[in-house]
């Protein structure tokens, strides 16, 4: 008899347990995905969010949902995310920034770049360039080096953050070629790219994607890309390195996927297969290629690793400038 009760209350008690389990499973699979972006409505990160979340939406066969949290140089949208549940169903999807300059820039940062994320996927690369007015007497970096030489009160040279990879790249290209130019910041592309076609500002740094359209109109033309290599986007264009200016060799930008730490591995695992299958198809990379993107698809690890390489990187340059983020 006593026997018998205790086995009554332990198949009650099992039987909860499973369907309180069942129900939290249940309740999982109905919470909606939602991708946060430390910029607002409109651009190519928003663009590439939300074609990457109406894929998800038939993949996974999920709501999934956009949330736009601009502001404190995304750290905004990347708090948000570390705070969430670590059930991997809220997503950053972020530039390079938070992980690889902002580290060595901000004397307190709230986050841990190496800890409290967890690396999905490599999503997209960002192509950068220079450009000018097309009016303007140089057509390319090694003729606006020697412009600036012989025009020494015009050295403002336009980006719209500091402490990024054209501020660095700029600062080396001063002490290797004997130069004085100054970074300028704008709020945004837009206003930078007015003045450089209205002629206040020479030079402006920027993504491929912001300069595109401008340059097909004939109101800018672009004068180089940094980095290594030349930009799939724009072949023609050579590398500031190729036209002998040093200095930007390691100015490269890119988004990737993170999740919030302790996100259990199988679901980590499996996000990051539906991303990169989902930035490999060649309709979803031909559709980036026209808002200035190329696509990636490389694992969460590679993300680690291209993180810490850049930051190790430009710890010097930065250490050397003094540069540091007023909080």
């Amino acid at each position: 008899m006593f026997h018998s009760s205790i086995a009554k209350i332990t198949g009650i008690a099992l039987g909860a347990a499973l369907v309180a389990h069942a129900a939290v499973a249940q309740d999982q699979s109905n919470t909606p995905i939602k991708i946060v972006i430390g910029f607002p409505a409109g651009g190519a990160l928003d663009s590439m969010s939300r074609a990457m979340a109406e894929k998800l939406r038939t993949d996974l066969g999920k709501t999934v949902i956009v949330d736009n949290k601009p502001g404190a140089g995304t750290q905004i949208a990347l708090m948000t995310v570390k705070r969430s549940p670590a059930d991997g169903n809220t997503i950053l999807i972020s530039p390079a920034p938070p992980f690889v300059s902002q580290p060595l820039t901000y004397d307190k940062l709230p986050f841990d770049p190496d800890k409290d994320l967890v690396p999905v996927a490599l999503l997209a690369d960002t192509p950068l360039v220079a450009t000018t007015s097309v009016n303007s007497p140089f057509s390319s970096m090694r003729e606006y080096v020697d412009w600036i030489k012989k025009n020494p009160k015009d050295t403002g040279v336009g980006m719209v953050t500091l402490g990024g990879v054209f501020h660095f790249g700029l600062l080396q290209l001063n002490q290797q070629m004997g130069l004085n130019l100054t970074p300028v910041a704008y709020k945004g592309a837009p206003p930078m790219l007015t003045d450089e076609i209205g002629g206040v500002l020479p030079v402006g740094m920027d993504t491929v994607a912001s300069a595109g359209e401008l340059v097909k109109a004939g109101k800018i033309k672009y004068l180089g890309v940094p980095g290594t290599e030349r930009s799939r986007l724009i072949p023609g264009v050579p590398t500031f390195l190729e036209q002998g200016v040093p200095g930007f060799e390691n100015a490269a930008s890119w988004y990737a996927a993170f999740v919030p730490a302790g996100v259990p591995k199988s679901v980590v695992s499996k996000l990051e297969k539906t991303m990169i299958d989902i930035v490999q198809d060649p309709e979803f990379a031909e559709k980036m290629v026209r808002i200035g993107l190329v696509t990636t698809g490389r694992p969460g690890a590679e993300v680690a690793r291209l993180a810490k390489t850049q930051r190790e990187a430009l710890r010097p340059i930065v250490e050397k400038s003094g540069f540091r983020v007023t909080q």
